[in-house]
């Protein structure tokens, strides 16, 4: 006797609508009591979610794409008693073994290689692994046949490949890849030498991580530094900060840089570009889409603020508090982070004086902002007090020579002294 069964999400750490990037199963698939379902993401970190039972799927009710949160239905699923308890034989003689129902929950098939590699023992042609997982390895160069996965039916998660990169970037290589001849790092019972505690990295910076790696290892990295004059920027930012309170907008130096920065970036069109995936074509966008780094208590993440050049000052000041707050609240979703030209990373509310920042791929440039502070400047033949903003400017040199570099630069400071230059 069969019998409709429903299923909804379970407890997933009191997380409310959360992203579903992925769906296995569909109506008529026959699923297996921790068969995986769908996979949610939330604060760039996945979960899969299992089936609590087994049966023929009558209707799916959710789809990529979806947001959903504990108690959202999920699947309608037509189960028996002889699905969830096997029958005894009839007697003492041994009953014949029914053969088991087939598997329709199909991998994705993978394209024949070129040349034949070793795979790791015991691995397949097939692999299972969702979206999320197969552009990560897209990205990083990683061959998914060559990764053993530890989810469930053998599924390849994020870990799986970042750990993969990780051997493979400990071990000597003999070409191929990036060439790197890197000795194993050694192992240190650091206890030996005192007492000690061991913290986990949390997800976000395991993922951040393995990019900014990557980054570092392949671009040609310059820093360009060059300090601005921002004395009448402030004085004009402070004339409206009462217009801009009474609208309850917090306008911070920040998107005048934003302003600023989209101007350079139309004086000098290859700043706003991104190398192909063959390396030998420039990308050039038409388009300006700035992200801003948000120091959040997970780590760094980057929201993307789009059509800066669209926008005016008072309207990127609002869109900014509103997306860095979601960003310190783990509610950005993955399109928040996606599409950026540029990036901007303030540490002047910290302090210091320069620092070098990473250029956050496909892009070919990012801009570090340090501590502003008063100095003493020559001018007209005395010395003045005049507020200056530290810029430091990291840039692809593939595509970015340092005469146009320190050229953009000069141009980004020239802006955000007389803010009319943004306006040409």
């Amino acid at each position: 006797m069969s019998n409709k069964t429903t299923v909804t999400i379970p407890d997933i750490g009191g997380a409310n609508n959360v992203d579903v990037i992925e769906v296995f199963v569909k109506a008529g698939d026959t699923i297996q009591k921790e068969d995986s379902i769908l996979t949610l993401e939330s604060d760039k970190a996945s979960m899969e979610i299992p089936s609590p039972i087994s049966g023929v799927i009558e209707k799916v009710h959710v789809k990529v794409g979806d947001k959903v949160s504990e108690g959202h239905l999920i699947l309608t699923v037509e189960t028996s008693e002889a699905a969830e308890k096997p029958a005894k034989p009839a007697s003492s003689e041994k009953a014949p073994t029914a053969e088991a129902p087939k598997e329709t929950l199909k991998p994705a098939a993978v394209p024949p290689k070129a040349h034949a590699e070793e795979k790791p023992s015991g691995q397949s042609d097939t692999l299972y692994a969702g979206p999320a997982v197969r552009k990560l390895a897209r990205e990083l160069g990683v061959d998914l046949m060559q990764v053993r996965g530890s989810g469930q039916r053998g599924r390849i998660m994020t870990e799986d490949v970042t750990q993969y990169v990780k051997k493979a970037l400990s071990q000597k290589q003999s070409g191929g890849g990036l060439g790197f001849n890197l000795p194993a790092l050694a192992s240190v019972d650091f206890s030996k030498f005192g007492e000690i505690k061991t913290a986990p990295l949390n997800r976000i910076k395991k993922l951040s991580g393995s990019f900014l790696h990557r980054n570092w290892l392949t671009v040609p990295h310059i820093t360009q530094f060059a300090d601005a004059d921002i004395t009448e920027l402030e004085n004009f930012r402070k004339s409206q900060k009462d217009k801009a309170d009474a609208q309850g907008i917090k306008l911070t130096p920040i998107v005048f840089v934003m302003k600023a920065v989209v101007a350079a970036l139309k004086a000098f069109p290859q700043f706003n570009a991104s190398l192909d995936e063959t390396g030998e074509n420039l990308i050039l966008k038409q388009y300006y889409h700035i992200g801003v780094a948000v120091d959040t208590p997970n780590g760094l993440m980057v929201p993307v603020i789009r059509d800066v050049d669209k926008k005016g000052i008072y309207e990127l000041a609002a869109e900014l508090g509103d997306i860095s707050k979601k960003a310190r609240e783990k509610g950005l979703t993955p399109l928040d982070m996606q599409g950026g030209c540029f990036s901007i990373s303030s540490l002047g509310g910290i302090g210091g004086t320069a620092f070098t920042p990473i250029v956050n791929l496909p892009e070919v440039a990012i801009l570090g902002l340090s501590k502003s502070s008063m100095k003493p400047v020559y001018h007209n033949g005395d010395f003045t007090a005049r507020l200056i903003l530290p810029l430091s400017l990291s840039y692809d040199h593939r595509v970015i020579d340092g005469a146009d570099g320190a050229r953009f630069v000069t141009y980004l400071a020239d802006g955000l002294a007389d803010l009319r230059l943004a306006l040409l």
